[in-house]
């Protein structure tokens, strides 16, 4: 189900997400994914996250597809060009797959082959047309297709971006273009996510609040440090600092996050990194 028809059930809706390995043994993914099953509406497969060589994200849709999960299949811009993104997306389509995220995609610079050449063909507003396009029948260079797709189309945003408004600008791009849910980076501070919230109220478009459980304190620092618009407040990580079982301290901190804002928003996404087997504990801390 399309996490947009989740939303029009009136339900406040629930995402994860697991990352392919580098390489192809995929039993403990299927097997994080498994524990999800009840607890999350649909699971982010990542795309070559962080510019890092992995399995790509539609085999592993698919294979969650087989196993009658709910995938999220994120496309980003950086490795293909047009006539790549289109193909996938087309393909994703014909496997089953309908939730789609349309990212840009982090340079190569930041991952194990940082000699590859970025494409960037596309961007993430401009993947969202060509999507839209397909749904009506014709490729981006007006070419007729025989049948056509049908997508749930998501995007992202930074609301605790430092200044926020260029995020506010791109985000209505996004929606314009086709965006039909957003999920976002990591919330760390809710009454920032309020205001961000209200200023974005407008759009009339879901909005689903990342929450990025805390391992220790210096994954805390170096987020600050290395994640554009994810701000971690001083006063959490003292409380990461001064925890005896910091695991544990992470997962209430998630929770309570989670509470503080799940009323101000349509979902939660949980992006706990290396801690997917933590994601069934997490909703269950958070009394959802």
């Amino acid at each position: 189900m399309s996490i947009v028809e989740l939303v029009k059930q009136g339900k406040t809706v629930v995402t994860a997400e697991v990352g392919p390995p580098k390489g192809v043994d995929v039993k403990e993914l299927l097997e994080n994914a498994e524990l999800m099953r009840g607890k999350i509406d649909a699971i982010n497969v990542t795309d070559q996250q962080s510019s890092v060589m992995r399995l790509g994200s539609l085999p592993v849709c698919r294979l969650l597809v087989e196993k009658d999960l709910e995938p999220i299949f994120q496309i980003t811009c950086r490795d293909r060009n047009r006539i790549a993104l289109q193909s996938d997306l087309l393909g994703a389509y014909v496997l089953g797959i309908e939730n789609v995220l349309c990212l840009t995609g982090d340079h190569v610079t930041l991952g194990d082959h940082p000699e590859a050449k970025p494409v960037f063909d596309l961007d993430s507003v401009s993947l969202l047309r060509a999507a839209k396009e397909l749904e009506e029948g014709k490729d981006l260079s007006g070419n007729e297709l025989k049948d056509t797709p049908s997508f749930c189309l998501g995007a992202v945003v930074s609301p605790g971006a430092d200044p926020l408004e260029p995020q506010l600008i791109k985000l209505e791009k996004k929606v314009k273009a086709g965006a039909q849910f957003i999920q976002t980076q990591g919330v760390f501070e809710p009454e920032k996510f309020e205001i961000f919230m209200k200023a974005v109220a407008y759009l009339n478009v879901p909005i689903l609040a990342g929450i990025i459980p805390l391992r220790s304190p210096g994954a805390a620092r170096f987020m600050n440090s290395n994640i554009a618009g994810v701000h971690v407040p001083d006063s959490l990580i003292d409380e990461m600092e001064k925890a005896e079982k910091r695991m544990q301290k992470g997962i209430e901190i998630a929770a309570r996050l989670i509470n503080d804002v799940k009323s101000l928003c349509q979902g939660i996404h949980i992006m706990a990194i290396g801690m997917e087997k933590r994601v069934p504990e997490i909703i269950e801390a958070a009394g959802m």
